[in-house]
């Protein structure tokens, strides 16, 4: 897979990965803030396509279909479905999720593959921070099969506590068993500044707050 800091540069350009004063979807007060919907381009979703495909297949996970939450989620399952087959050979299936379930045509509130029971699943998200967007996933494909959601991918690893002392990632894999693997992580970013920047001190405050015992 290419470089960690190759992702983060291409973060940068496309203006996916800012510094300010923003409000996760946990409530947290974070001073920076990643929005893959800023990958706008045929360029930016096949590069990102790409490093998701690398980092799935470098995992050596074996599932049968990638379901990506809406909204952000759909592009980059699709995105990383269509990597796997073009450069790596893999001819995976991918499905997503309505939020509003229509009562009409084929209804339901999964859309492309629908999991059957057995199906072992990988989500496809672009960051994490509580983990409450897992868990509603994972309510939501146990509502349509007996599924088994064995592994998680990501952009940007936040390495944020969840509701204990551990990490969201390490709670998510106790709990429910998922295996997580990120492109990068949060100390990615934070190398990648020059020596005194302020956005880096910000970060390093934040994680003093929020992160797990001994980040």
């Amino acid at each position: 897979m290419r470089s960690r800091q190759e992702f983060v540069e291409f973060m940068k350009s496309a203006d996916v990965l800012t510094f300010g004063d923003f409000t996760a979807k946990s409530g947290r007060k974070t001073p920076y803030f990643v929005n893959t919907g800023g990958f706008n381009t045929g360029m930016h979703i096949s590069t990102l396509g790409d490093y998701y495909a690398d980092c799935i297949v470098e995992s050596g996970e074996r599932f049968d279909a990638l379901y990506g939450p809406a909204y952000k989620g759909i592009t980059l399952a699709a995105a990383a479905a269509s990597s796997l087959y073009r450069n790596h050979g893999i001819n995976m299936p991918f499905c997503f999720n309505r939020k509003e379930i229509k009562n009409y045509g084929e209804g339901g509130a999964i859309i492309g593959y629908m999991p059957k029971d057995g199906d072992r699943i990988a989500i496809v998200e672009d960051v994490v921070t509580s983990g409450a967007a897992v868990r509603e996933s994972l309510i939501l494909l146990r509502q349509v099969a007996e599924v088994y959601v064995t592994s998680l991918y990501v952009s940007v690893d936040r390495m944020e506590r969840g509701k204990g002392a551990a990490s969201a990632l390490t709670e998510l894999k106790e709990k429910y068993g998922i295996n997580v693997y990120s492109i990068i992580n949060v100390r990615d970013i934070i190398s990648s500044m020059p020596e005194g920047d302020e956005r880096a001190r910000r970060m390093e405050e934040y994680l003093s707050k929020y992160g797990p015992q001994g980040v």
